[in-house]
């Protein structure tokens, strides 16, 4: 189907006027993709035996002082498959601590990136020297490929959304993370896979739109050609056509950065980039946001605090572990676990550019 067929489709999505009269009521958007340092992936995050609201009211502290305002946060439908009573308790918890420090999460329904066999109760602790070791994709395969479990994943999200669905302590639901992701699926399973998410995504953006959802719902595009309609993979243009607001994602150089935000900009609708800063593949802080405050784009960097999640590693961790010595530069995150940068002169720029944010005392020391 085109992708004017499937904006036909979805009669729920917003018009382009009402995407950017809403973004024209929100500060410039800046913000870090958000994990706790001591949860290894999403499920330890939210799990009743390891939820931390301390660490969270700790870390989020740190982003307010440095004048971030959003956090993309990621769920997974088996905590509410679980236990949703808990699940939503734990969550409200989580987004008044946000709130608190003036932190507006987006937060993420599906991931189709990393192990494909998740599973409640207690995680594996980090591998060694590798890069985000423990993640874990929403749906696992199982779930995703057999079509009897769609109910319970259509329960999750209206579950989910429909309990937010008016929330302002929420800026809008990213509905899936790139979904097209081959994540950790062999590569001979990947085209049913794919085949198979294209069928769910704008289900579930229904389901979303059904549930009652107030806030912007979005899919972040993130490889491929989307200068040309016709050069787009099937999942793109789902992505494009059902998102109210774009987002995309980028780890490339700042040329890169740019080009794809004005490959975007024909689509006439708000853009955020949820997803950036890889230091050692040429995407910083320093080439990259001020780029996207030039164009007035949303900008969440991938990581806060260097933690269990080892996201500071680079990717080729993957094929060779960091353990005889550590890596030169970090990869991603902001913080070192005691909260002092890792590098004053990004923390400096960030509340520069943002015009807010404020100087905090760790460790004796104000930074």
């Amino acid at each position: 189907m085109s992708a004017s067929g499937w904006s036909q489709a979805s009669s729920g999505r917003w018009t382009e006027q009402k995407a950017n009269e809403w973004y024209a009521q929100q500060p410039w958007l800046v913000g870090a993709n958000y994990i706790p340092s001591s949860a290894i992936n999403e499920l330890e995050m939210f799990q009743a035996a390891t939820f931390d609201p301390a660490i969270n009211d700790r870390e989020l502290g740190w982003a307010e002082s440095i004048g971030m305002n959003t956090a993309r946060v990621f769920l997974q439908d088996q905590l509410w498959q679980q236990d949703p009573e808990g699940f939503k308790k734990r969550l409200n918890t989580f987004l008044d601590i946000a709130a608190r420090h003036h932190i507006r999460p987006l937060l993420v329904l599906f991931d189709s990136c990393w192990e494909t066999n998740p599973h409640l109760g207690p995680q594996h602790p980090p591998i060694p020297g590798v890069h985000n070791s423990g993640w874990v994709q929403s749906p696992g395969k199982e779930r995703l490929m057999n079509p009897a479990d769609e109910p319970q994943l259509k329960a999750y999200v209206m579950g989910v959304v429909g309990a937010f669905a008016k929330d302002d302590r929420i800026l809008g639901w990213d509905i899936w993370n790139e979904p097209d992701n081959r994540g950790g699926d062999v590569a001979k399973d990947v085209p049913a896979k794919v085949k198979r998410v294209d069928e769910l995504l704008p289900k579930a953006f229904a389901w979303a739109r059904e549930a009652g959802a107030t806030q912007p719902l979005t899919s972040g595009v993130w490889t491929g050609d989307w200068n040309d309609p016709a050069k787009e993979s099937e999942t793109t243009k789902i992505q494009l056509a059902e998102s109210d607001i774009i987002t995309f994602h980028n780890y490339g150089w700042p040329e890169e950065f740019e080009a794809r935000i004005r490959e975007l900009e024909p689509l006439h609708r708000p853009i955020i980039c949820t997803e950036y800063m890889a230091r050692g593949a040429g995407s910083t802080f320093d080439n990259d946001l001020p780029i996207a405050k030039r164009y007035h784009v949303g900008a969440i960097n991938w990581g806060l605090v260097a933690g269990k999640t080892q996201t500071y590693l680079p990717w080729d961790s993957w094929q060779r572990p960091y353990v005889l010595m550590q890596p030169t530069v970090w990869f991603h995150d902001v913080f070192h676990q005691d909260g002092t940068p890792y590098r004053q002169h990004e923390v400096d720029l960030i509340r520069e550019l943002t015009g807010r944010g404020t100087a905090v005392a760790v460790g004796g020391a104000v930074r």
